[in-house]
Order: C-alpha cells, then sequence, then structure tokens
C-alpha cells in the first residue's frame, strides 16, 4: 500500500471513495436521505477545498501498489485541541477491506502524529457501525458518547474513542 498526499485535483476521486465506502458502511445503519445530506455537506468541493488550505489538516489516498487502485483515504487534523489529533474520516471500499489497507493507515496516521508532537488521536463512530470493533482491535477505547446535530433534522449518535501515542 502506498499513501499519496491529496491534493485539490483529487476531491473528485475523495468524493467517488466515500460514496462508494459510505453506500456499504451505513447503508444499513442511516437512511438514504440522511447519507445524501452528510455526504453533499461533508464532502462538498467547497469543503474538503477548505480542509485541503489548513496546514493541519490532511488527506491521504490510499493506492494499491500492486494493480494502481486506489482503495480509499484518510482524513486528519493536528493540534484539533491541545495535544490532539482528530482523525476525521479513514474510509475503504468494500471490495478492500481485510487486507490490512486500514491497519496500515493507522499505523501512518500514528507516525504523523508522533512526528507532530500530539499524544492522543480521537474520532467518532457511529455507536452501530463494526468499524468500531475494528479501532478496537488496533488498540483504541472508548472514552465517551455524544450525539451531534448536524442539521437537517439528523443527528450523528457516536462513541468518541480515542488512541494514546506511546513514545
Amino acid at each position: 500500500m502506498k499513501l499519496i498526499a491529496a491534493t485539490g485535483k483529487d476531491i473528485p476521486l475523495i468524493q467517488d471513495l466515500a460514496r462508494r465506502s459510505w453506500e456499504n458502511a451505513y447503508a444499513e445503519i442511516l437512511s438514504q436521505e440522511q447519507m445524501d445530506y452528510m455526504l453533499s455537506e461533508m464532502y462538498s468541493e467547497a469543503e474538503i477545498g477548505k480542509h485541503l488550505m489548513s496546514p493541519d489538516y490532511h488527506y491521504y489516498l490510499l493506492q494499491d501498489e500492486n494493480n494502481g487502485t486506489y482503495e480509499g483515504f484518510i482524513g486528519y487534523e493536528h493540534h484539533y485541541e491541545a495535544g490532539v489529533t482528530k482523525l476525521h474520516r479513514i474510509y475503504l471500499v468494500p471490495e478492500s477491506k481485510g487486507k490490512g489497507f486500514g491497519k496500515s493507515a493507522l499505523q501512518f496516521l500514528n507516525d504523523k502524529v508522533s512526528e507532530n508532537g500530539d499524544q492522543r488521536i480521537i474520532l467518532n463512530v457511529n455507536k452501530h457501525n463494526a468499524a468500531r470493533d475494528f479501532y478496537e482491535s488496533q488498540g483504541y477505547t472508548v472514552y465517551g458518547e455524544g450525539i451531534f446535530d448536524i442539521g437537517n433534522g439528523f443527528v450523528m449518535d457516536d462513541f468518541l474513542m480515542e488512541f494514546l501515542i506511546h513514545k
């Protein structure tokens, strides 16, 4: 697997990977209306472009070196809070799950967080998303819960998870 820093020209690819991943990961959890709303808000060209302009927000594309295909992406923000990096998004297309891409992406993130001086990674995961099991298998723990109003009558009902970087 190769991680490639995303640029503005990659926004359509990020949008496509997000939609493909979400249609699989959230089909049984969220209504189509909520998925469409969240994708249009969180993955608009303007929103991703704003992230890419921030020196602390990074997107990396996950590429399979064997065939050159893009298998997903990771988006995170250093210094989200003092000493904290927030993993905002990590998504894999359905056919790439179970091949080690997620584990490799999280190890890459751990290395980047250590390089940038943060000591903790946080993320939100839907309470009904099986990804929680994956994160726990990688050393993340639940430290709280939250229900977040995201507009248009929708909420995110999430576990708050963390990983502590050991130096």
